[in-house]
């Protein structure tokens, strides 16, 4: 990924260094589970701890020569460690390299990814308590609906960014897997001790059947959770969106003293930031079906799967931490204006109530069909008035109306605060007793 678009802890994941260093560590805690095997000797493996080294340029330049990555890597350790590297990889293929240090820098990944996703919660639940009686305008099509509360909006986003912490949280585990199995993973020449070793070194869990390679459904079930993750970020970032449009405009993203919105014209505030989440959100969804497609292999193993992760892998984590890490600021510094909200509510003349009334009439004896053709016909004429017009004013003088619901019975029908009276409800099934 660009640096425009990237964390520094995030991209260091994925760095050569990090990746060499990885695979030293597996390389060297194979060795130590051999050496009561009788396979190793000890002073071999404390040779390999002690001065094993690497240089990356040195690395890139075998690799031009032997066009493969882990014996270029093998090559330049055994140029620091001396005689003793011989029994460096013993019995293991490079897929026991490569597929263990992916899932240590997919669980490292997803543990920074879980930990953005906490602080976005945190800020999300610090607003949503903050505007948690801020009446507004539910919409459903986009069009006015029913009332609902600011809070209650950033109620739903906690919830689901909540299930998608504990998504995270099993696609972790769905990678976490270790694989020192050799060649088509027979263990046929190393032990499967040696395996058992080196997971638990690594903080891995043993994978139960490694065709010389870990099963790619593991890895599309992580990058399709990236995926829904993703989704979510540009649900919240849309709602943003359309609230700050000019003709909404009942929050927007915080504008920052000689921030610019335009370079034709002085007077735009727009939504960039969100804007922007909803593309980073487009291309990590785009990394899902190619980690899909990377579960059929040919036989035990091909590297068809290869070309692809050592893209998708650094760039899927480190777009998505980079717009977990934005999304928190947003909703940390969002600007709302409940007194819009409240204008917008009221603007279409009593409109968002006709549900109430068109309940109340059928408790009163009307049958549904002619309660529903009393409200609409009314509401018809407030909205052709674009709110000129009041709902009430109309049913009260409709006899048909006032003969089920007089108006001591229907003014009370158009209280505000009758759509409210169970968001503390709502709060205590996201939030918990507080």
């Amino acid at each position: 990924m660009i640096p425009r678009y990237s964390r520094p802890e995030m991209v260091a994941l994925w760095e050569p260094e990090t990746r060499f260093r990885i695979w030293f560590e597996i390389e060297a805690h194979a060795m130590d589970a051999l050496v009561p095997l009788g396979i190793v000797p000890a002073d071999a493996a404390k040779a390999v701890w002690e001065r094993g080294n690497f240089n990356v340029d040195r690395i890139d330049e075998i690799e031009r020569e032997t066009k493969h990555d882990v014996i270029a890597f093998l090559t330049n350790l055994a140029e620091y460690v001396g005689p003793e590297a011989r029994f460096v990889h013993q019995g293991m293929t490079s897929s026991d390299v490569l597929d263990t240090c992916l899932s240590v820098q997919l669980v490292r990944a997803a543990d920074l990814l879980i930990a953005d996703t906490d602080a976005l919660l945190t800020a999300i639940r610090k607003r949503a308590f903050e505007t948690k009686n801020f009446a507004t305008i539910g919409r459903s099509h986009g069009i006015h609906a029913e009332p609902t509360t600011f809070g209650v909006k950033l109620a739903q986003a906690y919830a689901e960014f909540s299930r998608c912490r504990a998504r995270l949280v099993a696609a972790r585990e769905e990678v976490a897997t270790c694989a020192i199995s050799g060649a088509v993973g027979t263990f046929a020449n190393i032990d499967p001790s040696v395996e058992a070793h080196v997971a638990k070194a690594m903080g891995l869990s043993i994978e139960p059947v490694s065709t010389q390679v870990i099963p790619r459904d593991r890895h599309a079930m992580f990058f399709a959770t990236l995926g829904v993750v993703a989704g979510s970020v540009e649900r919240l970032a849309t709602e943003i969106r359309h609230l700050q449009r000019t003709e909404v405009l009942e929050a927007e993203e915080y504008f920052s003293p000689g921030q610019k919105g335009s370079s034709a014209m002085p007077h735009k505030r727009n939504p960039v930031l969100t804007e922007n989440l909803t593309g980073l959100a487009r291309l990590v969804r785009g990394y899902v079906t190619p980690a899909l497609e990377n579960v059929a292999l040919w036989h035990e193993r091909d590297i068809s799967h290869s070309s692809v992760e050592r893209m998708i892998g650094p760039d899927a984590t480190i777009t998505l931490d980079f717009a977990l890490h934005r999304l928190t600021g947003v909703i940390d510094k969002l600007l709302v204006y409940p007194e819009r909200m409240l204008k917008n509510l009221n603007k279409m003349g009593g409109l968002i109530h006709s549900q109430r009334i068109l309940l109340a009439l059928t408790q009163a004896g009307a049958s549904r069909e002619a309660s529903y053709t009393l409200v609409q016909r009314n509401a018809m004429k407030v909205w052709e008035s674009d709110g000129q017009l009041q709902l009430l004013d109309l049913l009260l003088a409709d006899p048909e109306v006032t003969k089920w619901l007089p108006a001591d019975q229907l003014t009370p029908l158009f209280d505000l605060g009758y759509h409210l009276k169970h968001v503390d409800t709502i709060f205590t099934r996201v939030f918990g007793e507080a």
